[in-house]
């Protein structure tokens, strides 16, 4: 599952190959729509939640608020059904998916990180990224990323910095899955279900806050 960006995305993935999946783009109702998705896909697949042996997370870069509807989610349901939770690099998860749709690298992948930003990481192809994800404003990094393909929301956000836009635009969860998927079978490590913020949210307590306590 995935609510690092505007999506709210959620699939079943048996190891070999996506099952069931479903997403919808609404900024406003991962809370309101996580949960029903994950009843979806598995009355689609024909199995119960207890069927669950490991859930995978995007743990961002993504807004505050949204991000935690899907940690706080999965890390639930792994206590409660016992079972391991892996956290994966949303913009991981668009460029395994952008590489699956025949883009070869290198390539970039942008998200939109509000405040007139994106949070952003270049790849050397779908499987390697070349660096630590970042935040910055689209005209401070389009010279460095001039000439590559840019995979995401940014891209379609921003076309002046980054005119070679390439889909798909929001991440899906069967890419996160099938993603995940291929590391653990190779044996590799994937990332705590922690959230990568990259900046401070949103709301905080004013500088010049005080409290008042009743005489």
């Amino acid at each position: 599952m995935d609510t690092a960006t505007p999506a709210v995305t959620v699939a079943l993935h048996d190891g070999a190959s996506v099952i069931a999946s479903w997403g919808q783009v609404d900024a406003r109702r991962h809370g309101e729509l996580l949960l029903p998705a994950v009843d979806r896909i598995l009355a689609e697949a024909g199995v119960k939640l207890d069927a669950v042996t490991g859930v995978v997370v995007g743990v961002g870069p993504g807004p505050y608020t949204g991000l935690r509807v899907g940690l706080v989610t999965a890390a639930t349901f792994a206590s409660a059904l016992s079972v391991p939770v892996h956290g994966l690099c949303t913009l991981d998860g668009l460029a395994y998916a952008a590489g699956q749709d025949g883009l070869e690298g290198p390539f970039a992948v942008a998200t939109d990180a509000r405040r007139k930003e994106v949070y952003w990481a270049r790849y050397e192809d779908a499987r390697t990224r070349t660096g630590d994800p970042a935040v910055d404003r689209p005209a401070d990094i389009a010279e460095a990323l001039a000439g590559l393909p840019v995979v995401g929301q940014g891209a379609v956000l921003y076309p002046e910095a980054f005119p070679e836009a390439h889909g798909p635009e929001h991440v899906a969860a069967g890419a996160l899955a099938a993603l995940a998927a291929e590391r653990l079978a190779a044996g590799q490590e994937l990332l705590e279900p922690q959230p990568l913020y990259l900046r401070r949210p949103d709301a905080q307590v004013p500088k010049n806050y005080k409290v008042v306590t009743p005489k």
